[in-house]
């Protein structure tokens, strides 16, 4: 089995990258491999609402989106992780994250995805939903821990000192373990969910 893992801070090593590490400590206790990859330095877009995706069935921008939805595709589960600096998930993250979830074909169902948000003091909240609405809207099941997928720290190695958010990310990760193995093993005995054909419903209406 494969964890996915998205680091959207561009601060290498930072508290958002203590985190992921102490996920993917237990990941590999739980014999599942795991890849981070580093968004938070690069150059990303938001969409274009060009809709060539519907088309290609990828972003016709050519960057670490196209990257990600391969590793995706190829993944049981996935991890965001975001630092706070406006309430918000870093810019860099959500253009990537939009155009992503947007343009990527492939099936999420049943894929496993968890947030995580690390911030000074405040807005780990509003991003922790910000972040879950790309999962709920794909078939995901959303992994949960014994509080909210947050830690806080603000200079770099901090949030190793909040041992009640270090808690969260080792519950996190076991429960996300447990919970892609368990949907595994349905998966083998009762296939995916059947699905319906999208009905699409617009509120405006020409008179």
């Amino acid at each position: 089995m494969k964890v996915l893992m998205i680091n959207g801070s561009p601060r290498k090593d930072g508290n958002t990258a203590l985190a992921l590490a102490e996920m993917r400590k237990v990941f590999e206790k739980n014999g599942i491999e795991t890849e981070v990859y580093e968004i938070g330095t690069q150059t990303i877009t938001g969409c274009r609402a060009c809709g060539a995706c519907a088309k290609l069935g990828h972003c016709v921008v050519d960057d670490a989106v196209n990257e990600v939805a391969t590793k995706l595709a190829g993944a049981d589960g996935l991890v965001i992780g975001s630092p706070v600096y406006f309430a918000s998930a870093n810019g860099t993250l959500v253009s990537l994250l939009d155009r992503l979830f947007y343009s990527n074909h492939a099936d999420l169902t049943m894929k496993v995805g968890a947030a995580v948000t690390i911030a000074r003091r405040g807005g780990c909240s509003c991003t922790f939903d910000e972040l879950n609405k790309y999962f709920t809207i794909s078939g995901m099941p959303v992994a949960s821990s014994q509080y909210w997928n947050m830690a806080y720290g603000r200079a770099k190695g901090e949030a190793a000192e909040d041992g009640e958010g270090m808690r969260t990310m080792r519950v996190l990760a076991e429960n996300m373990s447990f919970l892609m193995k368990s949907i595994a093993l349905g998966k083998e005995k009762y296939g995916l969910p059947e699905k319906e054909d999208r009905i699409f419903t617009n509120f405006i209406r020409s008179l």
